[in-house]
């Protein structure tokens, strides 16, 4: 089928109008049906058909042989149908500009939900809990857990700095951990 259709091409370069209704009846139903799917509108999605096979044919002699057809022509109508959607999009309202109205400029205000004082409050204290049970460790787990999770070292890394094996610090790390779960647990 892909010398059938090489020649096809050819003819249709050389201004063959079969040839050029041959491509279009072949190709047609999956161009639609890749178009609707990426603007999911029918009606739009038959102008787009037409004018992907549109800019087909006009750069029909810059197709290369060595692709398929098909996945060139997919290129076109993918790229001609995500330039609709950035024509269409919705145009934003900018929150830091004023609205014209007939009776003058309009500012706007939009409540601050993301402020949550008890929240905050919570979160501080935990973290103030976390800083108290880390700070209560014995000082071989404290230093490993503050090595691996304040200061984001590898377990090699504490090992070099505490001139211990690499081992020592994972059962360290391990055994600080499950000393934290301890002293954490009502919070």
């Amino acid at each position: 089928m892909q010398d059938d259709e090489s020649t096809i091409i050819a003819e249709a370069l050389a201004g063959s109008q079969k040839a050029y209704t041959l491509l279009v009846e072949r190709h047609r139903a999956a161009i639609f049906h890749i178009i609707n799917r990426i603007v999911r509108n029918q009606e739009a999605a038959n102008d787009l058909v037409q004018e992907t096979f549109m800019k087909a044919f006009a750069s029909l002699a810059s197709y290369r042989s060595e692709y398929r057809f098909s996945t060139w022509l997919y290129k076109i109508a993918a790229n001609s149908s995500i330039d609709f959607l950035r024509k269409k999009r919705i145009q934003a309202l900018s929150l830091d500009r004023p609205i014209e109205t007939p009776n003058g400029a309009m500012e706007i205000e939009v409540a601050d939900y993301s402020y949550h004082p008890g929240r905050d409050y919570e979160r501080k204290q935990q973290r103030f809990s976390i800083e108290e049970a880390i700070s209560s460790l014995p000082a071989k787990y404290r230093e490993v857990i503050v090595y691996r999770h304040k200061e984001d070292k590898s377990y090699e890394e504490i090992a070099d700095s505490l001139g211990i094996p690499v081992g020592t610090v994972k059962a360290r790390i391990f055994r600080a951990r499950e000393l934290l779960k301890k002293k954490l647990k009502n919070i």
